[in-house]
């Protein structure tokens, strides 16, 4: 199991709301097949293109967590888990999102 940093300043919260409608446009103009997460749009972080194949939308999977425990109370290894099995672990097609773990040096 990885190790969670406690208030990593990649979680500082954006200036403003996500304008869920707006990211949708955006992500459309990269794929209009592009699969979304639900519940989860505060978490994207952007767009990943390779090399023939489609761009698919990515996911800050920290935030995911921590949207699932402020969101729905969860507790971290709840969340942690639930994550893990239903999001992360849910194949949806060539369009499933992906989710990103940032990494971040130990001091």
């Amino acid at each position: 199991m990885k190790v969670r940093i406690e208030n990593p300043p990649i979680f500082e919260k954006r200036k403003a709301p996500v304008d869920h409608e707006q990211l949708r446009a955006w992500i459309a103009t990269y794929n209009e097949e592009a699969l979304l997460a639900d519940g989860f749009e505060d978490a994207i972080v952007g767009i990943a293109e390779r090399c023939s194949q489609n761009p698919l939308v990515v996911y800050d999977a920290d935030k995911c967590i921590d949207i699932l425990m402020q969101r729905d109370g969860m507790e971290e290894d709840e969340a942690e888990e639930f994550f893990q099995f239903n999001t992360l672990g849910a194949w949806m097609g060539e369009n499933t999102p992906l989710f990103l773990w940032k990494y971040e040096p130990e001091e």
